[in-house]
């Protein structure tokens, strides 16, 4: 079962996340053949979040993960969203054609309301690093949208989704994530 987590960064947690690298990247190599897509919301140099996309045997093995995390452990985070997900585009983000650099990243949560929107893959796929629906944990019901994607600015991105059928949209810059080379 795939799974997205969203790590939110506790205000004024900066020097505890870069204190705990190490512990962190320790645990994510745990996980290096269930992981899917990884890496840190952004806001210029300073990390706002951390999102992490894997597949696990089921949501006890995916609450696990997020809240076993050390920095989630030692206080970094405010907050962590755990959902079922499916992925669509059937690859990780080591498989996205565009490359690990090059252009702007973003993840783009959809809350979703009212009847499953955004099911189906968008009709030009060519930017989407990960795609699909977020469900509940018996993935009998559609949550949201969550997307990973190259766009030029926040508005594009956001773009992704269908205007209006969606409680929230947050989008937040994104760089693929692991271990520096």
């Amino acid at each position: 079962m795939e799974f997205l987590c969203y790590h939110r960064d506790r205000p004024g947690s900066a020097a505890l996340r870069d204190e705990m690298l190490h512990e962190h990247w320790s645990y994510m190599d745990r996980f290096a053949t269930e992981l899917i897509a990884r890496g840190p919301t952004v806001v210029g140099d300073t990390a706002t979040g951390s999102v992490h996309i894997l597949d696990v045997p089921d949501p006890a093995a995916a609450r696990a993960f997020a809240f076993e995390e050390p920095t989630y452990q030692a206080g970094v985070y405010r907050d962590v969203l755990v959902r079922r997900w499916r992925n669509a585009l059937g690859r990780t983000m080591w498989d996205f054609p565009g490359g690990r650099t090059g252009g702007n990243r973003w993840l783009v949560l959809g809350l979703g309301s009212g009847p499953a929107v955004d099911l189906a893959v968008p009709s030009d796929p060519d930017e989407l690093i990960a795609y699909g629906p977020l469900l509940s944990d018996d993935g009998a019901t559609w949550l949201g949208t969550a997307a990973l994607l190259r766009a030029p600015d926040p508005g594009a991105a956001r773009a992704i989704l269908t205007a209006d059928r969606y409680a929230d949209v947050e989008v937040h810059n994104w760089q693929f994530g692991g271990r520096p080379s």
